[in-house]
């Protein structure tokens, strides 16, 4: 499913945490991109030249290179100017028809730098793409795809990050398993302590229920907050998948959601889908592979 891979590559190791990610979600026909986004708005980064820009360009291209020999895979390179790292990925993304970014998660590295600044928030809500994020020190660690996880909730969203969780079970042998966090309703707390206890075991239990009925599926649940259920969650498992409504992946990390705070907690590495990739077909083959590097302009 996840063909065409771009990493946001940066001069900080959450470039490299992202590319040992990316490697693990590839399809096995699929074609990775290695990017890099310079300062290139002379609006916003005065005295920005054309100089400047192609000093900028062939710094970006070395970089690339050295990036891709260094860590010895096929990759094509690609790198733009954007007065924000953000808009620049989100628009590499449009133009390669990405069904995947993997960003870093290191604190002065490019996730860092992404969610940095209202003109980033603004660029990304929307995104193309699903996002991936790599915990920091992730390409200094065994990498091996043992148990995948969804955060289940009966959505269309969850539905769909449990069918994605499918083909990349399927890709790398691992063990499939969901969890939801339940709640009670606010009316439940007027009948006291007994009635409650009730009502939460027979949510749990309803969830569980749920979660096996889908088949093949590791049911997991607990009553909770879904960001710090899913946390500790997480810590058990080598890849967290959850689905997002409504805005782009980073912007519902942005807008306060669980995804958000999983962006912080999370003890693995996150996928979050977004609308726009459960909704786009996925092309039946990827496209001829390229190992070239190539500037766009603007």
């Amino acid at each position: 499913m996840l063909k065409q891979v771009v990493v946001g590559v940066d001069e900080h190791e959450g470039g490299r945490d992202a590319v040992a990610l990316a490697k693990n979600l590839l399809a096995r026909d699929g074609e990775l991109t290695l990017a890099y986004v310079f300062a290139g708005d002379p609006h916003v980064y005065r005295g920005a030249s054309a100089a400047f820009e192609a000093s900028e360009r062939e710094r970006a291209r070395e970089l690339l290179e050295r990036t891709r020999e260094e860590i010895g895979v096929q990759a094509n390179l690609r790198w733009r100017g954007s007065p924000s790292v953000g808009r620049g990925l989100h628009e590499l993304c449009e133009v390669i028809g990405a069904d995947l970014l993997v960003v870093g998660s290191s604190r002065h590295g490019l996730l860092g730098r992404v969610l940095i600044g209202d003109d980033t928030r603004a660029a990304l809500n929307g995104a193309p793409c699903a996002i991936a994020i790599a915990p920091a020190g992730y390409s200094q660690q065994p990498v091996a795809m043992r148990e995948i996880g969804v955060g289940y909730d009966g959505s269309p969203e969850s539905e769909h990050a449990v069918a994605v969780a499918r083909d990349l079970v399927a890709l790398c042998g691992a063990k499939l398993s969901a969890f939801e966090a339940v709640s009670l309703p606010t009316y439940a707390f007027l009948g006291g302590p007994a009635p409650i206890d009730d009502a939460l075991e027979g949510l749990v239990d309803d969830a569980r229920k749920r979660i096996e009925a889908l088949g093949g599926v590791e049911a997991h649940a607990a009553y909770g907050h879904p960001a710090a259920e899913l946390g500790v969650y997480s810590a058990s498992l080598d890849l967290l998948i959850v689905g997002s409504r409504g805005y782009g992946p980073m912007g519902r990390l942005i807008h306060g959601s669980t995804s958000q705070q999983l962006a912080h907690s999370a003890r693995c590495p996150l996928l979050v889908l977004t609308r726009a990739a459960r909704e786009t077909e996925m092309p039946e083959g990827a496209e001829d592979s390229r190992d070239t590097a190539v500037a766009l302009k603007g």
